[in-house]
């Protein structure tokens, strides 16, 4: 299995940060240089800070991908797709990994900390490091929600 290489980021609030911190380390294993945007401990925290610090820096191009981890994994997707040309997939089994880069060339995994152990978080960042996009129609569909964020309401 080749993966993606890239330098990375990475985030979590304190509901997430045990498994962070294994994601984390599991990824600089593989020889991927990972930037860790916090939490840095166990006392409450609030997830829009560290999905902010992230999502900004794969909007603006600083990193291809990133991961991002809350306790559920859903208000860190909710706050990451706020950002221009972020892609954050929701990604707590390894079919979701696979199809969000796959068909949609998500460029955060979101996975919830207390929806998913260990071993299988690991499993779901390498099936997703490994995906690649399949381009295409694919694409076309991408290009229509990317310019989203410049649509003015009526």
């Amino acid at each position: 299995m080749t993966i993606d290489r890239s330098p990375m980021i990475i985030g979590s609030d304190h509901a997430a940060f045990g498994l962070k911190e294994t994601i984390r380390a599991y990824v600089a294993a593989k020889g991927i240089t990972i930037e860790d945007a916090g939490t840095f401990s166990r006392d409450s925290s609030d997830y829009p800070d560290f999905a902010i610090k992230v999502a900004l820096r794969v909007s603006r191009g600083e990193y291809t991908r990133g991961i991002l981890m809350c306790g559920t994994g859903i208000g860190m997707s909710m706050v990451a797709n706020k950002f221009p040309h972020v892609r954050a997939a929701l990604c707590n089994d390894l079919f979701a990994a696979k199809m969000s880069r796959r068909h949609n060339d998500a460029n955060i995994l979101v996975m919830g900390g207390r929806v998913v152990g260990e071993a299988l978080a690991c499993e779901i960042v390498d099936t997703w490091l490994a995906e690649p996009f399949e381009g295409g129609r694919h694409q076309q569909r991408i290009d229509k929600f990317d310019g989203l964020s410049t649509i003015e309401l009526p």
